[in-house]
């Protein structure tokens, strides 16, 4: 019985030798904390957003909705658009001499993007606007009515608020994806992550 065990002994000891210096070649490096004289390993996750399914309590409720997201995708891409060139406006700005070489810039870039945008732009329906408005809020971080006053002066932009507030609209309104803006910033990260 001795003997057996001692075979055995020498079988599985190389056995062990060897599966032990195929781990090493396998390491895993990882930061760790020592925590109460314990080395804890750490990893750092990337963020995933998670969202429940969608219930409605009526038709009317999810008609709302469905509303609401073609307004958003109709009007989403030139949000997206808007913070592209500002900042690209922003950049050429900076490097403007003067002030009358800026005015000239602003008036140029106004020219292209009405040429561009204008007809479009003129097709959208209220609510659409509306949504407009607090998605360039949410892409630039201002609201439209201080865009205005920043690039053409705070009397246009009063002349624009005043003109807008006629038809309903507010220059000054902002976004707040955790209150009212929810249901929009959800359909905006849908978007952006290619689920609708």
């Amino acid at each position: 019985m001795k003997k057996l065990g001692f075979i055995l002994f020498i079988i599985f000891i190389p056995a062990i030798l060897f599966s032990q210096e195929k781990i090493d070649q396998k390491r895993i490096v990882a930061a760790a904390k020592i925590i109460d004289g314990d080395t804890v390993p750490y990893f750092i996750l990337s963020t995933i957003n998670i969202t429940a399914p969608m219930f409605f309590v009526s038709a009317a409720d999810k008609a709302k909705f469905d509303r609401l997201v073609r307004n958003v995708k109709k009007v989403y891409p030139y949000a997206k658009m808007a913070g592209v060139k500002l900042r690209e406006y922003n950049d050429i700005l900076a490097q403007a001499p003067s002030d009358g070489e800026r005015r000239k810039i602003m008036k140029k870039a106004e020219k292209e993007i009405k040429d561009q945008f204008g007809d479009e732009l003129k097709q959208l329906t209220f609510s659409q606007g509306k949504i407009l408005i607090k998605l360039l809020y949410r892409e630039t971080g201002s609201s439209s009515y201080e865009l205005v006053q920043e690039l053409r002066g705070k009397f246009v932009a009063f002349f624009y608020q005043t003109f807008a507030r006629l038809f309903g609209y507010n220059l000054k309104v902002t976004y707040d994806p955790l209150g009212e803006d929810k249901p929009i910033e959800i359909i905006v990260k849908m978007i952006e992550k290619g689920l609708i």
